[in-house]
C-alpha cells in the first residue's frame, strides 16, 4: 500500500470520524461525503484512494458504530496507522475491511503529506523519498485473510462454500 499521511491526533472519536446525524446512510460512499468534517469541512474533497490517516492515541474511541470505518473506506483511505485504538472500532474496521496498523511513537515521525508505503508482511511502514523505516505490530494471519477478502462477511461466506 502507498499512500499521503491526513495527520490527526488524539482520542478522534467515530462522531468526528462521521457525525451522528448521518447514521441514516449505509453507503460508504455516501458517508464519505462526510468523513472528517468536524476537523476539515473539505477532506473528502483532498483525500485520494490509496491515503491513508494518521491518528494518535485512542483512535476510533466513543461508540460502536460501524459507519466510521465504512466512511474511511468510502473516501478510498487505504489503511489508519495510530498509536493505540478503541477496541470495538478496531474490530469494526476489521470485519468491513480497513486495515488499522498499531505503531507507538508514530506520530512523532510522521507528518500531514507524507507519502508512505506499507509492508503488511514485514510490518514496516516506509517513508518514501527517504530510508526511514518504522515498525507496526503486524497483524494475525487470521486478520489479514479477513483483510484480503474485504471484511468478516465475504470471509466467512467462501468458508462455508
Amino acid at each position: 500500500m502507498k499512500g499521503k499521511v491526513w495527520k490527526f491526533g488524539d482520542d478522534i472519536d467515530t462522531d468526528i470520524i462521521i457525525p451522528g446525524r448521518y447514521l441514516v446512510m449505509r453507503d460508504p460512499e455516501e458517508l464519505a461525503e462526510h468523513v472528517m468534517e468536524g476537523l476539515d469541512p473539505e477532506f473528502n474533497k483532498k483525500v485520494n484512494k490509496g491515503d491513508v490517516i494518521l491518528g494518535g492515541k485512542n483512535f476510533g474511541c466513543g461508540s460502536s458504530r460501524e459507519h466510521a470505518p465504512l466512511a474511511l473506506i468510502g473516501a478510498g483511505i487505504s489503511a489508519v496507522i495510530a498509536e493505540s485504538f478503541a477496541r470495538i472500532f478496531y474490530r469494526n474496521s476489521i470485519n468491513v475491511g480497513l486495515p488499522l496498523l498499531e505503531a507507538p511513537g508514530i506520530s512523532k515521525h510522521l507528518e500531514n503529506g507524507d507519502e508512505i508505503e506499507i509492508d503488511m508482511e514485514k510490518g514496516v511502514i516506509r517513508k518514501i523519498n527517504s530510508k526511514e523505516e518504522y515498525p507496526f505490530q503486524k497483524l494475525p494471519e487470521f486478520m489479514l485473510e479477513i483483510l484480503e477478502k474485504g471484511g468478516l462477511i465475504p470471509y466467512v461466506k467462501e468458508k462455508m462454500d
